[in-house]
């Protein structure tokens, strides 16, 4: 009987069971966590905006760096020296303006009637280099009211901070009427007094020097960067290119290592390499073709002795005759495996004129073969290593089928040939596994008719895949590089 809520449960032994504890809220991801899926948001928000090639990531990599630096060396050298001098050069124009403003306030007239009012202005354009004129009678009236499109600048407000503590009256200043001075008018108790300044003396002209050095030397480091990364690059795109190419079957011979010393190193590496790859195949052709010739002969001496035998005996010894038959043929098929036309070179040639001409064997071979292709498409192939490729899987198709038809089909960087047939066709989960050496479906085969093709494929740089057919079939597909 189960016990009851709320009552513990009692073991075997008498003793009391631990009470199960209560369940507690969800804890939150522990920190690593939090900050693995950061990392993952951050990269997949730049990932997009990060360029593909090495060229432009290394010269992102010195761009940015650059830029921050001159970015903050603009901030440090703007936003605390050069704002220190703009605004002593604004607190000396508004001295100035202010001290006129205090001698024609407090010396509004003199004995004369305007001497002194003269004299002042005289000195003032002599001496602070300020062009004064005074309205009698006239109001300063509100200010002027600024375009929306105009906003009010640095300098312009530290000259009307700097006016506002040494001048102390109504003012205000116009930036916008003559581009080679700031006109300030100030309203007097008996007129308005108009204010004409140089923009000389509020400027400091050593900022545009500062500007173009900065700019400048960044424009010819840049220039330098991207000129050396740029040869590094290019190495680097043709030790790639000279890589694919052999891939492809299309030797170039070895590259010349040039560069920077690692890429240097990946070259002559790649040189080594290539070397070795040729070496470890003529070696191999060399050893199954002494080998073959060294089967062949025990083989010719045994069909020999088979021929020999008296009539009685013929048709006991036809049964080793075709033994003998077939083991010539394997040979001769281990041998083709082995070799695959490594040694042909690539050589411009029409796919659909050398497919059509499989198709024009057929009739002879016993089956009839269907083509659809355009009228033309020349590629760089091995002709011989391709015409076995397609004899063999027209073979197969021919020996499983009834009806088969090849299609060429071009696509983007791409030269598809389709062999289709209404035959039984291969099982999805072992079509793999049919291109493995020796692996036969059929009786009578040695199993090397798919690797050998494959092998083909892939020595042009492309590959053979196996699939449902149209016809109800298999379809076999070879794609080739263009």
């Amino acid at each position: 009987m189960a016990p009851d809520i709320g009552t513990p449960e009692i073991g075997q032994n008498g003793a009391r069971l631990p009470e199960a504890p209560e369940a507690t809220p969800r804890a939150c991801p522990p920190a690593w966590a939090r900050r693995r899926r950061l990392r993952g948001l951050l990269h997949g928000l730049l990932r997009p905006l990060v360029p593909r090639g090495l060229l432009a990531r290394a010269l992102l990599i010195i761009l940015i760096p650059l830029v921050v630096t001159q970015a903050i060396a603009l901030q440090i050298f703007y936003g605390t020296h050069l704002d220190v001098i703009s605004r002593r050069l604004a607190s000396g124009v508004a001295g100035d303006v202010g001290m006129v403003v205090e001698l024609l306030t407090r010396y509004p007239r003199g004995a004369d009637g305007e001497g002194e009012r003269g004299w002042i202005f005289r000195e003032a354009a002599w001496r602070m280099d300020l062009s004064l004129a005074f309205e009698p009678g006239a109001d300063l009236g509100p200010p002027a009211l600024r375009p929306a499109s105009l906003p009010l600048l640095p300098l312009e407000e530290d000259l009307d901070r700097a006016l506002k503590e040494r001048v102390r009256l109504p003012f205000d200043t116009d930036w916008q009427t003559d581009p080679r001075s700031v006109i300030i008018r100030v309203g007097l108790p008996d007129g308005v007094l108009h204010v004409e300044a140089s923009r000389k003396r509020l400027f400091w002209g050593t900022i545009y020097l500062f500007f173009i050095w900065l700019v400048g030397a960044s424009l010819l480091l840049f220039a330098a960067a991207a000129l050396f990364m740029k040869n590094q690059v290019r190495a680097l795109r043709r030790l790639a290119g000279a890589a694919e190419a052999f891939g492809k079957g299309r030797d170039t011979g070895p590259i010349k290592p040039e560069g920077a010393s690692e890429v240097r190193q990946a070259g002559a590496a790649f040189n080594g390499m290539r070397a070795n790859i040729r070496r470890f195949v003529a070696q191999r052709t060399e050893m199954l073709a002494g080998i073959s010739h060294d089967l062949r002969t025990p083989l010719t001496r045994l069909r020999l002795g088979l021929a020999m035998l008296p009539a009685d005996a013929q048709e006991d010894a036809a049964a080793m005759t075709q033994d003998v038959e077939e083991m010539e043929r394997m040979v001769a098929s281990y041998l083709a495996f082995a070799r695959g036309e490594v040694l042909e070179a690539p050589e411009p040639t029409d796919l659909v004129a050398l497919v059509r001409e499989m198709a024009e064997r057929a009739p002879a071979e016993g089956g009839e073969v269907v083509v659809e292709a355009p009228p033309s498409l020349t590629l760089p192939l091995r002709a011989d290593a391709l015409r076995r490729c397609l004899g063999n899987l027209l073979d197969n198709a021919r020996r499983h089928a009834a009806h088969v038809a090849m299609t060429v089909h071009p696509t983007p960087g791409w030269a598809e040939v389709h062999v289709d047939d209404d035959g039984p066709g291969i099982p999805a989960g072992t079509r793999e596994g049919a291109f493995k050496p020796f692996a036969s479906f059929s009786a009578g085969g040695t199993g090397l008719g798919l690797a050998i093709a494959r092998d083909i494929a892939r020595a042009h740089g492309g590959e053979i895949a196996l699939g449902e057919s149209p016809m109800g079939g298999l379809r076999a597909t070879v794609r080739l590089p263009m």
